[in-house]
């Protein structure tokens, strides 16, 4: 049991630096009108996150510069400007169902219990399933697309007014 608790409390202090070293060129805010977390990095990218998301950004080499972020549940809002420095595979948003990677762009991934679901307001970002990351779809403006636990194919479809506009009512917009 000791043994597990020291693996425990190491594995939180890798955590605890890998973000507060991403966090090194990004500023923290909490916005109350709806409730979100903001974190604006210095390369202007913004991850707004609805509370309780449980959004770990990921700094795999230190250098302050996120390449992607992984979360739990609830959605994020990424705006991901033109001419940012990303990886050759973009910066990627990591969720129990998907993977979505974009190079510059605005979208929202939303997260269930069931299902991630993608939405491109601007750009294009490259959807594949967590677990098949072989197989992937792009979406384009006005998109989205729905993985869930399920292997078949990804459908691409053009969400209509009221779903967009119900997940972007929760960032305010």
């Amino acid at each position: 049991m000791r043994h597990r608790l020291r693996a425990a409390g190491a594995l939180a202090a890798i955590l605890a630096a890998s973000v507060s070293s991403a966090q090194a060129r990004c500023a923290e805010e909490t916005r109350f009108d709806p409730p979100l977390r903001v974190l604006r990095c210095a390369d202007g990218l913004v991850l707004e996150t609805e509370q309780g998301s449980g959004l770990r950004p990921i700094d795999r080499n230190g250098d302050g510069h996120l390449e992607g972020a992984e979360l739990g549940g609830r959605a994020v809002l990424v705006t991901l400007p033109p001419g940012r420095r990303v990886r050759r595979d973009g910066f990627q948003i990591l969720t129990p169902h998907a993977i979505a990677s974009v190079r510059g762009t605005v979208y929202a991934v939303d997260v269930t219990g069931e299902r991630t679901s993608v939405f491109v307001e601007q750009g294009r970002v490259a959807v594949a399933r967590r677990r098949a990351p072989e197989t992937s779809v792009t979406l384009g403006p006005g998109e989205g697309v729905d993985v869930d636990a399920d292997q078949g194919a990804l459908e691409v479809r053009r969400w209509p007014q009221a779903r967009v506009r119900a997940l972007l009512e929760r960032f305010g917009r």
